[in-house]
């Protein structure tokens, strides 16, 4: 009932708001961002809920948080990327990189240790490059 509650407004809000789809250019594009650190508890209780919290790189001030992509590599191995919006229709964007800070909720399904894999960057050889944390599960 709920998701029939959501897509009718979401319906209505298109309807009202006058929005038109004809081929329109989109005004922004995904990027990943550079993650710096992570906040992480010291183990995991298993079926309990955690905030991750991550700090990230923007690049300018056209560019904005725009969520997480949290990949399962395998059981317990977490692969974590920031995903930025870059402005496509602003002339003026300060290169200025600033540090931000956003969470993610994590469940700890398995009672092993889990690895995270935070995203840096792409280095001089084009090899991605991770900060690794791992947690164990009491």
């Amino acid at each position: 009932m709920k998701r029939f509650v959501f897509l009718f407004l979401i319906g209505v809000a298109l309807v009202f708001s006058g929005c038109s789809l004809d081929s329109q250019e989109p005004n922004f594009y995904f990027e990943p961002l550079s993650i710096v650190s992570a906040v992480m508890p010291d183990s995991f209780e298993l079926n309990q809920t955690y905030q991750i919290e991550v700090t990230y790189k923007l690049p300018n001030e056209c560019t904005g948080f725009g969520g997480f992509d949290v990949t399962q590599q395998n059981e317990t191995i977490r692969n974590v990327v920031v995903f930025g919006t870059a402005r496509t229709d602003m002339d003026n964007c300060a290169q200025t990189i600033s540090e931000k800070k956003e969470t993610f909720d994590f469940i700890c399904k398995y009672n092993q240790t889990y690895t995270f894999r935070f995203w840096q960057g792409v280095d001089q050889n084009d090899e991605h490059q991770y900060l690794e944390i791992e947690v164990p599960v009491n």
